[in-house]
């Protein structure tokens, strides 16, 4: 692939990626989308996305690849395998032939794919890495500078991404939780003043009403409020 047509390929590439942050998709439906333009504005036969979890590890998140068994592999520790050692050292990492590499961990998979080059990248966002991402070929191809500042310029545009994106979704969860509460604590006090209940018996009445009818404690308290509206 030409450098130019290349390097064309990847500013669309960036452009798909930034109007994820602004629209309606899910995390998963963005991170698959990152992957796809990446493979196809580098010409990679895999685009693999890795995040950290709760217990520090990396766990794949997003890929093209449609083997089980390869994105079914073990989570990574910081400093272990090639994006461990990424996330670790917060650089870029090449490898020529990863069956001859003696970092690279799952070669069996890796031979099974026919993946033979590696090109990973920290994810990088506020100076926090939160992953990795790598691309693979099938061909033995040595990375040009200018590809991996391609793919660097990707991870940390994808890495914005999915930190806005988690924000919105922790947003939106707080919001829902500060709704509920305050529906519920209405509730509560109409059924503390119509039936002279105690706060923790009209409590304990909205829950077991929940639990019986197999309902959220919101959806009852809004039963409950709706129809001491209509009776008034």
């Amino acid at each position: 692939m030409a450098e130019t047509e290349k390097t064309n390929d990847a500013i669309q590439a960036l452009t798909k990626i930034s109007q994820a942050i602004t629209s309606e998709l899910y995390l998963d439906d963005i991170l698959k989308l990152i992957v796809t333009v990446t493979a196809e504005a580098l010409g990679s036969k895999i685009c693999t996305l890795m995040l950290l979890n709760e217990k520090g590890e990396l766990i794949i998140k997003a890929s093209q690849s449609l083997s089980e068994q390869y994105l079914k592999k073990p989570p990574l520790k910081i400093g272990e395998g090639i994006a461990g050692k990424v996330v670790e050292d917060k650089k870029p990492i090449t490898i020529l032939n990863i069956a001859e590499d003696k970092n690279y961990k799952y070669k069996e998979i890796a031979k099974k794919e026919g993946l033979i080059s590696l090109l990973c990248v920290p994810l990088t966002v506020k100076g926090k890495v939160i992953g990795a991402l790598d691309v693979y070929t099938d061909k033995p191809h040595i990375f040009k500078k200018s590809e991996i500042n391609i793919l660097t310029m990707v991870a940390n545009q994808s890495a914005v991404v999915i930190e806005n994106t988690e924000l919105i979704v922790k947003s939106k969860v707080i919001a829902e939780e500060l709704e509920s509460r305050k529906l519920i604590e209405r509730a509560k006090g109409i059924l503390m003043k119509n039936r002279s209940m105690a706060e923790d018996a009209a409590y304990r009445l909205i829950q077991r009403q929940a639990m019986d009818k197999r309902k959220s404690m919101k959806e009852v308290a809004e039963a409950i409020i709706l129809v001491n509206d209509i009776r008034k």
